[in-house]
């Protein structure tokens, strides 16, 4: 084999590898979410429907990213929300969401796993 041919062997190797990574990876968090109970008003995708053809009871991940990309402090703000809860009178998912707040989490989820999630769900956007 020539090594022309061995470096784009290894090249496709690697990028396999990776990718098989990130969907393992995407699997874990998937799992930690449904334990979690987050599926229960959140979807990944935006344009899902929530109960009874309302709007969604809480916002689509991948807008969640696309909102937050590059905001400094976001994974650190997100990860507190998660785990204590949001205001209602402070919501700017109004019109968007059926639901009024988040409420809190610390009791469904571990700091550290909350954390992981929220850096997760903030690098969707960046997925196809």
């Amino acid at each position: 084999m020539s090594k022309q041919a061995l470096c784009v062997l290894a090249g496709l190797v690697v990028a396999s590898t990776a990718a098989f990574a990130a969907d393992g990876k995407d699997d874990a968090m998937l799992q930690l979410a449904s334990k979690s109970g987050c599926m229960t008003c959140h979807n990944i995708e935006p344009g899902a429907k929530g109960p009874e053809g309302m709007a969604p009871i809480g916002p689509a991940w991948k807008d969640v990213s696309a909102k937050y990309k590059g905001v400094k402090g976001a994974e650190e703000q997100l990860t507190r929300t998660v785990l204590q809860g949001s205001n209602p009178y402070e919501s700017h998912w109004k019109g968007k969401v059926s639901g009024l707040a988040m409420p809190p989490n610390h009791v469904a989820i571990k700091d550290a796993d909350a954390k992981q999630l929220v850096k997760w769900i903030l690098a969707l956007d960046a997925k196809k």
